[in-house]
């Protein structure tokens, strides 16, 4: 039975594999990232595993919240991420994968105004314009997956006969570009920080902390799959290999690009998105509509 059987006839089996080892792969890849990243600025950097060791920290602390409103949100956030995940892996509609993603940053939003922290709220505030720079961006490669595969399905898409890349490669560098911001990466982690050169207060997560910042912690973990799967969907089954390798190679860019720039402000962030978004995004669509 082949991996596509398996799918049809199990789609649970994809969503257990995304919950169970999501933690523990965002886990690694953010290990490494800390590594490369001490490596950069001369240090010998943690053990690979320590992202994982900080969240069992967090969950072991005192829960400690300014309004038990905040655990409500964030909680949610966590369970919207889960459940992005699950329809991604499951193999479902792509727009209610979207649809979800969404869902779950404004349950992040809504936790951070809870706190009633100045700087939580500016947070807010830089994290729902970083939302409306980058869905328009996603929103139109679901339509450019759509547009080639005549569905909108996740496991129709990452089936389809060859790489979506070869017909959708501004779609595809648009969306690599707004990937830095969905990682929280520098120039464009303007939501949050975790450079302390860049920002001492770490703005939306300011008053979050114990079990609450581990939820969130662990919700980025999950969203990093699901960002990486997103970005093989370009490439499918019919070139795996060379989509985990561009997949590898496009976080170590992350990396790089993080260590190696400040932070812009966000009107730079959000007209260079809609620029992108735009320029290559919209003429990508249009490509594909006059072939």
């Amino acid at each position: 039975m082949s991996f596509l059987d398996v799918m049809n006839v199990y789609p649970l089996i994809g969503v257990l594999l995304f919950i169970v080892l999501s933690p523990l792969v965002g886990g690694i890849i953010f290990g490494i990232d800390r590594i490369i990243t001490a490596r950069m600025q001369g240090r010998v950097g943690p053990p690979v595993l320590q992202p994982l060791y900080d969240i069992f920290k967090l969950f072991e602390k005192e829960k400690m919240v300014i309004h038990e409103s905040q655990n409500f949100w964030i909680f949610g956030y966590l369970i919207f991420m889960i459940i992005t995940g699950a329809l991604f892996f499951g193999g479902s509609d792509i727009l209610l994968v979207i649809f979800a993603l969404t869902l779950a940053h404004v349950a992040l939003i809504l936790g951070a105004f809870s706190s009633g922290s100045p700087y939580a709220h500016i947070g807010a505030e830089r994290e729902l314009i970083q939302l409306m720079a980058v869905e328009p961006m996603i929103i139109i490669a679901a339509v450019g997956f759509y547009e080639v595969t005549g569905s909108f399905n996740t496991l129709d898409i990452i089936s389809s006969g060859s790489p979506l890349i070869l017909v959708l490669p501004g779609i595809f560098i648009g969306f690599v570009y707004i990937l830095t911001v969905k990682l929280r990466k520098s120039p464009f982690d303007i939501s949050t920080s975790h450079h302390a050169h860049q920002e001492l207060v770490r703005g939306l997560n300011t008053e979050f902390a114990g079990s609450t910042l581990g939820m969130v912690e662990l919700a980025h973990l999950y969203e990093t799959a699901i960002l990486l799967g997103f970005i093989f969907l370009f490439f499918g089954l019919a070139a795996p290999i060379i989509g985990l390798i561009v997949v590898a190679l496009i976080y170590l860019i992350e990396i790089f690009v993080d260590n190696a720039t400040s932070r812009v402000k966000w009107g730079l962030m959000f007209k260079s998105c809609w620029i992108v978004t735009a320029v290559l995004g919209v003429v990508n669509l249009m490509a594909l509509y006059l072939i």
